[in-house]
């Protein structure tokens, strides 16, 4: 299927279709100069399917990993662009997860002051999340996402095929930010995760339909945006604590999330949905470490901070609350 956000001053596809990326050459305009910017743990033959396509291009291959979300790799792929003489005509297409989609985004947001930028996604979070909606950045001294721009991608293309070199925990891991989706906006997405199989297509397009209506109403998290941010709060908080790389994002935004599940009955399903999904426990945490991390957390305005609960399936408000609030969520624990 084709999908189409539409945003006051631009628009753009997203293509959700099986084998649509072994046809990006008539999807995309990839007849000028292409920066590919790829890393370590994308399988090389769909790097080299888009390259074959592409008449003019280069790759550029990052470590996989967070750590890789960082200013040295952002200036060396502007140093590659310049090397290799990219203009303002030209683009840069990411195929990879979100870190890639991240940093590449960033990269085309900033070159020349903004060049084009595509989208192809491999992991199921970047399909369900991070490649719709613009955000893009890098970390910077270990706090996620703290210097970034947004940057709508010219087109984005999701194709599942993609994911089928992908090892269970990092699936899972995406389906969890589909969860996410799903308990803040679209009930019957909720339910897809209740069902003994699931409909990994039909997650990911609901998913996608969910974050493409939020965006196309608040472009940059003026207000009902704010809303996507469920379970990030202290999940960021936790990924960060524990080093980036410890655990996976959507496995701290599930640890995230249980503190603002306000409905005993709804919290026991989403820790049924969890153990199908074996994700791991929230760990021992220092809550002055913890604290650290939410006071320059981007949602935080002096002594307050943006929180989503959420009380029904389908169903969230958004809620001002203190820090001294929020420490009280932790000392209280996740269960």
């Amino acid at each position: 299927m084709k999908t189409t956000v539409q945003l006051p001053h631009t628009s753009y596809p997203i293509w959700i279709e099986k084998h649509a990326i072994e046809k990006c050459e008539s999807l995309l305009n990839l007849n000028r100069k292409i920066a590919i910017i790829t890393d370590s743990g994308v399988p090389k033959k769909w790097v080299d399917m888009i390259q074959n396509q592409c008449p003019t291009s280069f790759v550029y291959t990052l470590p996989q990993g967070e750590s890789s979300k960082c200013f040295d790799q952002y200036q060396a792929i502007l140093t590659a662009c310049i090397q290799q003489e990219m203009t303002r005509k030209d683009a840069i297409i990411a195929i990879g997860g979100g870190v890639v989609g991240d940093l590449a985004g960033f990269v085309a947001a900033t070159y020349m002051r903004g060049i084009d930028f595509y989208n192809i996604p491999t992991t199921v979070l970047s399909q369900v999340d991070s490649s719709v909606g613009g955000k893009v950045a890098i970390d910077v001294e270990g706090y996620k996402n703290i210097v970034g721009a947004f940057w709508q991608p010219k087109a984005v293309i999701i194709d599942p095929q993609v994911l089928s070199t992908l090892p269970k925990r990092q699936i899972n891991n995406g389906l969890v930010e589909a969860l996410k989706s799903g308990l803040i906006r679209d009930k019957e997405l909720v339910e897809c995760f209740k069902q003994e199989t699931w409909d990994l297509e039909k997650i990911i397009t609901r998913s996608i339909l969910v974050k493409k209506d939020v965006v196309q109403q608040d472009e940059k998290e003026n207000g009902l945006r704010q809303i996507l941010n469920f379970g990030h709060t202290i999940g960021h908080a936790i990924e960060s604590a524990y080093g980036l790389d410890t655990y996976y994002h959507g496995e701290c935004v599930a640890m995230g999330m249980l503190f603002f599940l306000d409905n005993p009955q709804l919290k026991q399903e989403v820790l049924n949905i969890y153990k199908r999904m074996e994700l791991p426990e929230v760990p021992d945490y220092d809550i002055d470490v913890l604290m650290d991390y939410i006071r320059h957390d981007k949602k935080s305005a002096g002594n307050t901070i943006s929180t989503i609960h959420v009380e029904k399936a389908g169903q969230c408000t958004i809620e001002k609350e203190s820090l001294e609030q929020i420490r009280i969520y932790l000392e209280r624990g996740p269960l």
